[in-house]
């Protein structure tokens, strides 16, 4: 165990946000994401949800300063399900990050190509439809 480290963020989880670098993308799926068709390097947090992830990796993860830096996967057009969650990721991200922007969204098949080239992706058993999240890495200064 380490101090000020939070519980849900893993060893390999650690040592994914510590190799990645300025510009590289982290996505946090939700239960229905197909995460291990999407990327190779897929870390299971089985059991969680993606607010609580989220909230223990931006107490690491510094999100970049000098572009979009937090996109969640836009509705299907027609798809008529409520995003509660989303108005809990803004708040969180808030509170985790000065550097937050505000949300991007993409469309799901972009979505899926971003994750295609994201370092890694984070598989959650979050419930809530639309519920994935995209980061971008910044720096500590």
């Amino acid at each position: 165990m380490l101090k000020n480290i939070p519980p849900i963020i893993s060893p390999e989880l650690l040592k994914i946000l510590m190799e990645m670098g300025h510009g590289d993308e982290l996505v946090i799926g939700d239960g229905n994401f197909p995460a291990a068709s999407m990327n190779s390097r897929v870390v299971r947090l089985d059991g969680h949800g993606v607010p609580e992830v989220l909230s223990a990796v931006l107490k690491l993860f510094p999100l970049d300063s000098y572009a979009g830096n937090a996109f969640l996967m836009e509705k299907v057009s027609g798809d008529t399900v409520d995003t509660p969650i989303w108005a809990l990721y803004e708040r969180l991200a808030k509170d985790g990050d000065p550097n937050f922007k505000g949300f991007g969204f993409i469309d799901r098949y972009g979505f899926y190509e971003r994750t295609r080239t994201a370092y890694a992706v984070i598989a959650t058993s979050e419930t809530a439809l639309y519920a994935n999240i995209l980061l971008k890495k910044g720096v500590i200064v």
